[in-house]
């Protein structure tokens, strides 16, 4: 046990705790003791490590620290490790940014490479002022930035005080997440899960790599609808179509109309010629036509947008795709244009941007009659990948994909059925998972044409022509994982066979880094790698995370579980809400409005930061300010109490600890008994909010009242009634440093070593027995709130009379209800003494009033 301080200070306790913390093994695994029945695991999830922490962060890894702390409270063994999710786009973007550095797979690599530009002066290098490295040196970089990322974000996290268990951490690109990864995707291929195809795919033209559905994000955009004059074969006139993308008329392949619109139904199995390209197209039905839109018919062009995917699939017509994968017009025309000023047209538009293309093509279809009308501004919604700059565009690729019960109504309604098993805290989360995975479109697309992410363990044969054949890809066994086909050969070949005809060649794409994080029960719990850590863990009890990656990694995580092993990997998923700004709007990196924790917690103190953040619900927004941060305020205020409360607590001789007797003392044990048991089934059902709540509440009514009321015993009495008072007391503090150590652990791990063994944080979590034994079965927990009520008349009746309160009292009288006089009868003795009263009189109220007042107060008089 430490010496109480002469003035307990909040300052310097992270610094005096965390290391001792990490010295005993406090939070550390228990392995040795653990069974799959004691086990509470966390599937914890690991941070971007690019840039730094947000204090979106703090909110939501809080909440989950929160339930740590409890369920090792409650003797279970908890393994929370820590992740670090490192490679993926967000790495690489700022490795080019910090070093001034672009990847170029074509160059070779640089022993010793100095980058041109070390980062730390919040300034950017411009892409066409960045130098073109080799893919390894370009890799070393982001490795090395990573590395020094996640050391500042282990010291941010140490600071604030998570519990998490530093020898359980991964890295994403580790050596161990690479082999899992890579495993998990060979048995996938080998149960025919995974696949290659040749397809249409949403293409992100600044950065060069193909987006998944669960990366979109719609943003509303200014547009234009322009109407076009379609020409019907048989020359009987003009088909007038309404499109925003006249750019891709050269890529139109048919006109479109719903099956029920009377106006288009003589014309289906007809055909137009397009404006300015001549080319004959048909005029087809199809479902997904919209009457009301336009003028009720459409072009299809290959491709404008994802509905004109599923038509050119489902009607199985031709591809005339004129974007390359730099977003630009390609330089070849389609075969279908065969006309001299159809391929003069098309020469106008080759090589340049959408953007210039629609400028050509709308000021060739005016100079030729075709556009008809004024063109009409819109705004709509377009898609963008949601770290994007600019409009997705679609492009014919050869992709991998893993199925996820888009086309495989078996496999979607398992997933379904999981969705409902889990536990959802809250509940209504749940519905956002239903309608993600009944909306699925298409399987989930995992190739990216990026560097720095997991290789694709996969090598493909070239024919006598030296061209690949895709249909017979090349995998490693099981034991030579992880393995970088780009650089390491196949069985079989010798490294002088790459690229030549009857040789191999390399996969070059990574995984989606979804296709990583979706492991991370696998990664954190050492599937394949350590089978007895595995089965302790596994399923992991909670899944905590925000509600906006619902649809990429909780969904992507449950569906490689039922893969794999056709079980949910967590029991529990809780679902934080999001930071908002004083404007009410989401924070994040894009939007420039977040705000980093670094100074919030050394201004204000961990503690006070972290009861901010777990007053919160889960899957509640909460509103922040910096600039008026009244919560962290009040939860500094409540750390200071503690500290000073225990200290009062602490001071009287306990010598004669052992039987409460008083009315008082017992009643404020059994008020304590009661949210002991409602704080406990809040964290039971992951409301740690509703836990704190109740137990700041009375806490305060035990230090504004209690203590008040209590004090001149405690002090001045004598015998077994100041003997009650100081039991009362130190068993009050016991359960309230306890209660509160999930939420404020530096001041009450600093209260607890005055009086405490071992940690707090290792220390059993109250139950009600401990002081229902001592007040017993019939102790009137409502007793304090009436002598509370007392206490506050008669401080507001000496406050009223401009005396101050520690004026003496001759004569107080006292009134409530008849059937509360005897209650108040046994605590006035104290009443008297902290209110400094000669003669107190508890009088029956007139009947039907409601509550305790103050009748009279004569002071005394002042003497001379």
């Amino acid at each position: 046990m430490s010496a109480i301080p002469d003035k307990p200070v909040l300052e310097g306790l992270e610094a005096k705790w965390g290391p001792r913390w990490e010295e005993a093994g406090t939070y550390a695994f228990p392995r040795e003791r653990a069974t799959r029945e004691n086990v509470f695991s966390i599937d914890t999830p690991p941070p971007t490590a690019s840039g730094s922490l947000h204090v979106g962060h703090v909110f939501s890894y809080t909440h989950t620290d929160t339930v740590a702390r409890y369920q090792r409270m409650q003797g279970r063994a908890v393994f929370y490790p820590m992740g670090w999710d490192d490679n993926g786009l967000p790495t690489e973007r700022r490795v080019q940014n910090y070093y001034g550095v672009r990847c170029d797979p074509s160059l070779p690599y640089v022993e010793g490479f100095v980058p041109p530009h070390e980062g730390g002066d919040g300034k950017s290098v411009k892409a066409a002022d960045q130098q073109p490295i080799s893919r390894r040196n370009f890799i070393e970089l982001c490795e090395r930035l990573t590395e020094e990322d996640e050391q500042q974000f282990e010291a941010l996290w140490r600071t604030l005080g998570l519990s998490v268990d530093w020898k359980q951490s991964y890295r994403t690109i580790g050596a161990e997440s690479l082999r899992a990864s890579q495993l998990a995707f060979l048995r996938n291929v080998e149960r025919g899960e995974a696949y290659q195809a040749q397809a249409p795919t949403l293409w992100d033209v600044t950065f060069r790599t193909a987006v998944a559905q669960a990366e979109l994000e719609d943003r509303d955009q200014p547009s234009a609808y322009h109407t076009l004059a379609f020409h019907k074969s048989d020359g009987s006139g003009d088909i007038l179509i309404d499109t925003t993308r006249p750019e891709l008329l050269a890529a139109c392949v048919a006109l479109v109309a719903h099956p029920d619109d009377e106006r288009y139904q003589p014309l289906f199995g007809t055909t137009v010629r397009t404006p300015l390209f001549d080319v004959e197209v048909p005029i087809l039905a199809h479902h997904l036509a919209q009457q009301d839109k336009g003028t009720g018919i459409a072009m299809i062009c290959t491709f404008g947008d994802v509905t004109d995917v599923v038509w050119w699939r489902e009607l199985d017509l031709p591809n005339r795709a004129i974007l390359g994968f730099d977003g630009r017009v390609i330089s070849e025309a389609p075969d279908a244009i065969t006309s001299d000023d159809g391929r003069a047209a098309y020469a106008e538009i080759a090589g340049k941007t959408v953007f210039s293309a629609k400028q050509i093509v709308v000021d060739a279809l005016r100079a030729s009659g075709e556009l008809v009308g004024d063109i009409r501004k819109i705004t709509h919604p377009v898609k963008f990948f949601e770290k994007g700059d600019k409009p997705l565009e679609i492009v014919s690729t050869r992709q991998w994909y893993i199925v996820n019960g888009a086309r495989d109504e078996a496999l979607r309604e398992r997933l379904l059925a999981h969705g409902r098993e889990l536990e959802w805290h809250p509940d209504f989360m749940r519905v956002r998972y239903e309608n993600w995975v009944e909306g699925l479109s298409g399987d989930w697309l995992i190739s990216r044409q990026r560097f720095f992410g997991v290789p694709i363990p996969v090598w493909y044969p070239l024919d006598d022509d030296a061209n690949p054949v895709f249909e017979k890809p090349i995998l490693p066994a099981e034991d030579q994982l992880p393995v970088d086909p780009s650089s390491d050969v196949p069985a079989g070949y010798s490294a002088d066979q790459r690229g030549v005809a009857g040789g191999f060649q390399g996969e070059v794409d990574v995984m989606d880094t979804w296709a990583t994080s979706s492991l991370t029960p696998q990664l954190a719990g050492g599937w394949e790698r350590d089978s007895e850590l595995f089965d302790l863990v596994y399923p992991f009890s909670l899944r905590p995370q925000g509600q906006d990656i619902i649809r990429t990694w909780l969904f992507s995580t449950l569906l490689r579980s039922e893969l794999e092993g056709g079980r949910l990997p967590w029991q529990h998923a809780g679902i934080s809400g999001w930071i908002l700004d004083p404007d009410r709007k989401k924070m994040s990196k894009s939007k420039g409005n977040v705000v980093t924790p670094a100074g919030m917690l050394e201004q204000h103190g961990s503690d006070a930061v972290r009861y901010w953040a777990a007053s919160a619900k889960l899957g509640t927004d909460a509103a922040f300010d910096p600039q008026n941060p009244t919560q962290i305020k009040i939860g500094r205020r409540l750390a200071i109490k503690l500290l000073n409360a225990a200290k009062f607590t602490l001071s009287f001789d306990d010598s004669g600890v052992g039987t409460v007797t008083e009315a008082l003392d017992r009643a404020v044990l059994s008020g304590l008994a009661e949210v002991i048991d409602h704080a406990t089934r809040a964290f039971e059902h992951y409301d740690h909010a509703r836990a704190l709540e109740l137990t700041e509440s009375y806490f305060w009514t035990f230090c504004d009242d209690y203590l008040e009321l209590v004090k001149e015993r405690a002090h001045n009495g004598s015998g077994q009634a100041q003997a009650s008072a100081v039991t009362a007391l130190r068993a009050s503090l016991s359960v309230f440093v306890r209660l509160l150590a999930p939420f404020l652990p530096y001041a009450t791990e600093e209260v607890w070593s005055w009086f405490g063994e071992g940690s707090v944080h290792q220390a059993a979590w109250p139950v009600a027995s401990e002081v229902t034994t001592l007040a017993g079965d019939d102790a009137d927990a409502a007793l304090l709130g009436l002598v509370g009520e007392a206490l506050v008349g008669i401080r507001g009746a000496k406050t009223a009379a401009k005396a101050s309160q520690k004026t003496p009292v001759s004569l107080a009288v006292v009134q409530a209800p008849a059937a509360d006089l005897a209650r108040l009868e046994s605590a006035s003795a104290d009443l008297a003494a902290v209110g400094r009263i000669a003669e107190l009189r508890i009088e029956a109220a007139a009947d039907g009033a409601t509550g305790v007042s103050v009748a009279d107060i004569q002071l005394a008089p002042v003497e001379a």
